[in-house]
């Protein structure tokens, strides 16, 4: 048995490949919607957070025979638990991670390399500011641009209940708040934007599966202002791009024959 983290469409994606390839496993998610996913595709899986140690006696407790990592790019805690678990556990780890897109230079198009720094270029934007990445920051940002009398602050996230409730907390009004789930096409990206007259666009590099495309395409199109947070920098093992390259590396680990017969 493999354990697997998933944390985006295509980690789901490749779950259903590994199995289907002779290599059951179980699944750890964030959300009981994603449960409710793989589910749909007879992938064992569990929702909720958990520290190195717990990965590890979870690992150990099922005679899990690798770690595949495919949380999301930007999910640095879990990749790190991941891999301290697995050296705990004195198994293989693999991670999965979609390639980052590149873009065509632009002055429309800044990169910084945290979420305080995202906030502060977006203050100096002023404008319409909105965010498209997700809540768990959100505080970062409501911390710098609410009190600014000269920003309003949209924020784009699933929707979800403690979504919402994290907003109110914070204080972010219902009606800057767009609840919905993608992926969305370039042309919704850009009627959103205008609709909300949005100066500046705040994203991540999560890759071509976050829609990331889109929303960059349709910011420039319309000449606004964009900051993309780049992707923490992590020393994986074993690091794949593609779903060939991790069936590869369990072959190459030889941990085949304890995967195929569930130990």
């Amino acid at each position: 048995m493999i354990f697997f983290l998933a944390g985006t469409s295509d980690a789901r994606e490749l779950a259903v490949t590994l199995q289907e390839e002779g290599y059951p496993l179980i699944a750890s998610v964030v959300t009981e919607n994603a449960v409710n996913e793989l589910k749909k595709a007879n992938i064992d899986s569990f929702a909720g957070r958990m520290d190195a140690r717990h990965m590890c006696e979870f690992v150990t407790e099922k005679q899990a025979a690798a770690v595949v990592d495919a949380s999301h790019p930007f999910a640095e805690e879990a990749s790190k638990n991941a891999m301290e678990a697995a050296k705990l556990a004195g198994v293989p780890y693999i991670r999965f991670e979609r390639k980052e897109q590149n873009f065509e230079k632009s002055p429309f198009i800044t990169y910084v390399s945290s979420y305080e720094a995202a906030a502060e270029k977006a203050a100096e934007v002023k404008g319409t500011v909105m965010l498209t990445t997700g809540s768990k920051t959100l505080a970062v940002f409501t911390e710098k641009l609410l009190p600014m009398p000269d920003i309003r602050l949209i924020a784009r996230m699933l929707p979800r209940k403690d979504n919402m409730e994290k907003c109110e907390q914070l204080g972010l009004p219902q009606k800057n708040i767009v609840a919905i789930q993608g992926p969305f096409t370039k042309a919704f990206d850009k009627a959103l934007y205008e609709q909300y007259e949005v100066t500046c666009m705040v994203t991540k590099a999560s890759g071509e599966r976050g829609s990331v495309d889109q929303k960059m395409e349709a910011a420039k199109e319309l000449g606004i202002e964009t900051i993309v947070i780049e992707r923490p920098e992590i020393n994986y093992e074993n690091r794949c791009s593609s779903f060939d390259e991790v069936l590869a590396q369990l072959n190459k680990l030889d941990i085949q024959g304890g995967v195929r017969s569930g130990l």
